[in-house]
């Protein structure tokens, strides 16, 4: 399984900074002269190589297969389905990523990059109902064969940053991967009001390989 880049930095600084609490101070002979000070280097040592640990399991990028299938609208995330939202000219599929999720994103369809724009903002907790609105965020806009479609990156109250790797002019397949949030976040999928929307609230969705909609 291999790493997301953006979690390299996250992975490399604490192991490196861990691994210097325990190896140093054990080499010094820190342990003799000064013991209440090197179990303190020990146990933040130890700290700092289980969150490096853990980054590698946050920042996971698994191999998925892509669904495969005639006017499939894919998840562009990982987590589990807040609500959908029934507006005048779309529908809003809104989606909380855990901690525990992996939190790249993907094309719902396959389109052109229309546009992606970076909106600063607060971090509020996911569940809350301003947070789409609110939230620092990454917008980006698919213009497809059925319509335009938009993938709404939202930070949360963990997550501080959204990471999108495409840029207006950019030609995606179904499935491919768009972008990343780092830590808890929401992600919500714009649809024309056309599309079908075939998941439920509570339902569990993957990346690129959950259909969660048809186009009519």
């Amino acid at each position: 399984m291999s790493i997301a880049k953006e979690g390299f930095p996250f992975i490399f600084v604490p192991f490196a900074a861990g691994l210097a609490l325990i190896i140093i101070p054990l080499a010094a002979g820190l342990g003799a002269a000064y013991p209440a000070l090197y179990c303190l280097c020990l146990v933040l040592g130890i700290v700092a190589a289980v969150f490096a640990l853990f980054c590698c399991f946050f920042f996971r990028d698994p191999e998925v297969q892509i669904a495969a299938g005639e006017n499939l609208i894919l998840s562009p995330c990982n987590g589990t389905v807040l609500e959908i939202e029934e507006k005048d000219d779309e529908r809003v599929l809104r989606v909380f990523l855990s901690i525990f999720n992996v939190h790249l994103q993907r094309s719902p369809v396959a389109g052109t990059v229309k546009s992606v724009v970076h909106k600063d903002g607060k971090f509020l907790a996911a569940w809350n109902p301003q947070a789409q609105a609110l939230n620092e965020q990454n917008i980006i806009a698919i213009e497809s064969a059925a319509g335009p479609f938009v993938v709404r990156q939202i930070a949360g109250f963990l997550a501080r940053r959204c990471v999108s790797r495409v840029k207006a002019g950019d030609a995606l397949k179904a499935g491919e991967k768009i972008g990343l949030i780092k830590f808890s976040s929401q992600v919500d999928l714009h649809v024309p009001k056309k599309a079908e929307i075939t998941v439920s609230p509570g339902d569990k969705v993957r990346a690129g390989v959950t259909p969660v909609g048809v186009i009519k």
